[in-house]
């Protein structure tokens, strides 16, 4: 007999990746965005033409208008099986058991990986846009001269600034919060655009290790030979589309596999992926951490 836990767990699930993902709130952007078959989001491009002077009395004028798509395929798909002995698993508390087992999963495995794909995937596609990322010195001034250059960049792109995020590494994050404390003390009048970009934007400290530009995800999730470690990611969610297509939790009673008789088997699959898109690239930018 098999049971599904998908639904039992869902909700809770939910609730743990809005807590404790670094990278949810990505998942949040573009819901107007669908699937046209199983692996394959449709993403539209629609651009419009501008005014054009009225003449009273005349018809109006006829202004452009193209709605093309892009098409992107989910590629990352991932998958674990525990097989966990009988006599550690009563039958009354199965349920408690398997709980146990997910949520530890979810906590050093399935939150940490994700947060490692989604950020070095959105690494990867802003090159594949011939967008390069800057190395940035671990010092307060530099840190504070990347934010605020980039944060112009952004504002010149009519990137919107609320909402946009600045992900960090736990040293480079405590770097800008003493550069901001220093130039709040000495009043600093030229420093108030920057004050109100940082009050606008969400900081959120991400482990190092879910910091890197690319991973070998054999098992589990390691840096990749030779890949950077990035110190911070200034992102608007508008600029990607991050989503989940298929969640499978389900165990297996003991009988139920002739492979292992006597044993609780318990299956877990995520797919998904995250994109970023072509028209806003603007809407992203990267320091890497400087390699001296």
């Amino acid at each position: 007999m098999a049971i599904d836990y998908t639904t039992k767990f869902s909700t809770m699930l939910d609730k743990k990746y809005a807590a404790e993902s670094k990278t949810y709130d990505l998942t949040l952007s573009n819901k107007g965005v669908s699937f046209v078959n199983a692996n394959t989001l449709k993403i539209p491009m629609l651009t419009v033409g501008g005014y054009k002077y009225h003449t009273r009395g005349n018809t109006y004028n006829k202004a452009n208008i193209s709605n093309t798509f892009q098409t992107k395929v989910l590629s990352h798909d991932r998958d674990a099986e525990f097989i966990i002995d009988a006599m550690d698993v009563e039958e009354t508390s199965a349920i408690v058991s398997i709980a146990n087992i997910q949520n530890t999963f979810e906590e050093q495995q399935a939150i940490p990986e994700w947060d490692a794909y989604r950020l070095s995937k959105l690494y990867q596609d802003m090159c594949d846009f011939d967008k390069d990322a800057t190395e940035v010195a671990a010092n307060s001034a530099a840190v504070l001269a990347w934010f605020d250059a980039v944060s112009v960049n952004m504002d010149d792109a009519g990137v919107p600034l609320e909402g946009r995020i600045l992900y960090c590494t736990p040293a480079y994050k405590k770097l800008l919060e003493q550069s901001l404390t220093r130039q709040l003390s000495a009043k600093d009048k030229a420093f108030e655009n920057t004050i109100e970009r940082i009050s606008e934007t969400k900081l959120i400290g991400v482990p190092s290790a879910r910091m890197y530009t690319a991973y070998d995800f054999t098992t589990g999730f390691t840096p990749e030979d030779g890949a950077d470690e990035m110190a911070m990611i200034l992102v608007h969610p508008s600029a990607v589309v991050a989503r989940t297509k298929y969640a499978y939790m389900k165990a297996f009673q003991p009988g139920s596999d002739s492979r292992t008789a006597d044993a609780w088997i318990y299956q877990i699959r995520q797919y998904g992926d995250l994109f970023l898109l072509k028209n806003k690239v603007a809407g992203v930018e990267i320091a890497l951490k400087a390699s001296n």
